[in-house]
């Protein structure tokens, strides 16, 4: 219980950064319930801890903006209509949470209002201190902006004191550790290495913000269970970006 608690003092808010492609499943496309409905437990269970959690969800599973332009739609509208994508991930996972018992708000960076809140900040600040878990959609509401420089934007506004980052693996690898088994992990690599080294971690943007303010980046396996507040209980696999 100490080490939950302590945790919990360390980490007073977080800003949780998962793909779109997390949602699928084992599909190859859309929304597995299932799986909404597991990411949800994780979370809620990050919440029971007394954790203030923002989250930004990717597009990918729906739409990807860079695919569509790289198919000759232009880039603009292509990168919107990725923003919508991430708005219909935010509505499934803000109903899964909301069946659990988990107050929670989606917030876009588009202004949709029959559907979510536009984005204040301040407003986005008074619920999480009233411990409900905002759902930042839409992107930064720009073109050429990924949902990794969304995340670090939003988390770096409201304060958050990390950014998780829910892989398919459990941390930064030199080299893609599914397809080189003689792949090494790191433990604590820097946001110049991530830069240096193309680690994959975030696109540039995000990490460049990341580090002009100081904010470390937690990279760990979304697919093990319980490791989200594993890892804010001080345990688990990860690797921390930072300095």
């Amino acid at each position: 219980m100490s080490d939950t608690a302590g945790a919990a003092v360390r980490y007073s808010r977080v800003m949780l950064k998962i793909s779109g492609e997390a949602l699928m499943g084992d599909q190859g496309y859309g929304l597995h319930p299932p799986t909404v409905n597991r990411i949800a437990e994780e979370v809620k269970s990050v919440r029971d801890m007394g954790v203030e959690i923002c989250m930004v969800i990717g597009g990918g599973n729906i739409f990807r903006g860079l695919q569509g332009s790289a198919q000759g739609m232009e880039r603009t509208t292509a990168d919107y209509m990725g923003m919508l994508a991430t708005v219909m991930n935010a509505l499934a996972m803000q109903s899964a949470l909301e069946a659990m018992g988990v107050f929670t708000r989606v917030i876009s960076a588009i202004p949709m209002d029959q559907v979510c809140e536009p984005y204040i900040r301040r407003r986005a600040v008074r619920h999480l201190e009233k411990k409900r878990v905002c759902i930042f959609a839409a992107g930064t509401g720009n073109p050429y902006f990924t949902t990794d420089t969304a995340a670090t934007l939003r988390a770096s506004e409201m304060a958050c004191q990390a950014i998780f980052k829910g892989t398919k693996v459990d941390g930064v690898y030199d080299k893609d550790p599914k397809k080189h088994p003689d792949a090494r992990r790191y433990d604590h690599v820097t946001y110049d290495e991530v830069l240096e080294k193309h680690l994959g971690v975030m696109d540039a943007t995000a990490i460049a913000l990341a580090r002009d303010n100081d904010l470390p980046i937690i990279v760990f396996s979304l697919d093990e269970p319980g490791g989200f507040r594993g890892i804010l209980a001080g345990e688990g696999t990860y690797t921390r970006v930072q300095g």
